[in-house]
């Protein structure tokens, strides 16, 4: 694929997608998120609903409008202006898109690849100020994102800039697996799954996920069929996963370029059952 943006098979690269103090309520209340990035108790939290989200990475006014007149809309969309950041300087195209999203109650988030922590800090930061100058964006979406406990203190600092450009700003981290757990002092959502639906199927969940509500995690599942969409959503619920893509389409060349032939489907059956 020309832009590489989320790695998997075949040279996709990885979606990889905090409150460190005081957080907008009314931020976290669109995505699905509590207010602190601390630890909470399963077993005392309330049920609460689940939601789509949507790379947002078409520049394609159709994809962005389907997404945005879904029945429920997605509770996040993620903004990926170049396939690293936010670029050099505003795309009217996108800040027209976005402010049609926002218009609709949809968090938007600035996505940023941070290269497994190899990135320069200064460039992930860069596209923070920027995506909130530039499109006013609700918080940031770090792609790449490492899983060691070596890297927590570069993610703890870009996290803390985040915070002061974008004030009471949601952070998404894109690890594509279950971190150390420290990470889930740093980012308010951590996508704990990217691949396919035959993957998932085995994926083992770390007893201590339990310590966190189920607004904590996201999870991507590409090469899902029809028919084995109600078994992914269900799946994901059990898991207790708040916010959820899945989509037919493969992991190569592009899992993302398009919204799932049955989008529709997906997102009456991840929104079943939500009283609010």
């Amino acid at each position: 694929m020309g832009r590489k943006w989320w790695g998997v098979d075949a040279g996709v690269r990885k979606l990889h997608v905090l409150a460190t103090g005081l957080v907008s309520l009314a931020v976290f209340a669109a995505i699905g998120v509590p207010v602190a990035a601390g630890a909470t108790s399963a077993a005392a939290a309330p049920a609460a609903c689940r939601h789509t989200f949507v790379p947002a990475y078409p520049w394609s006014s159709a994809f962005w409008t389907r997404a945005i007149n879904s029945k429920p809309a997605p509770g996040v969309m993620i903004l990926n202006v170049t396939g690293t950041g936010a670029g050099t300087a505003a795309v009217p195209h996108f800040q027209s898109l976005v402010k049609r999203a926002e218009k609709a109650g949809i968090t938007v988030l600035g996505y940023s690849s941070t290269e497994y922590g190899q990135r320069a800090a200064a460039q992930v930061e860069a596209d923070a100020k920027n995506y909130k100058a530039w499109y006013k964006v609700n918080g940031m979406f770090l792609d790449l994102t490492a899983n060691g406990s070596g890297e927590l203190g570069y993610y703890k600092t870009l996290a803390s800039y985040i915070h002061t450009v974008n004030p009471g700003s949601a952070i998404w981290l894109n690890v594509g697996a279950y971190p150390a757990r420290g990470y889930m002092s740093v980012g308010n959502v951590v996508v704990a799954f990217e691949g396919s639906y035959a993957s998932y199927r085995g994926q083992q969940v770390p007893s201590w996920t339990s310590h966190y509500r189920a607004r904590r995690f996201a999870d991507v599942i590409y090469a899902t069929p029809a028919s084995d969409l109600a078994g992914a959503v269900s799946l994901s619920k059990h898991r207790r996963i708040g916010s959820l893509f899945v989509t037919n389409l493969a992991g190569s060349p592009d899992p993302y370029s398009a919204l799932p032939s049955y989008w529709s489907k997906e997102v009456s059956d991840v929104a079943a059952g939500c009283a609010g």
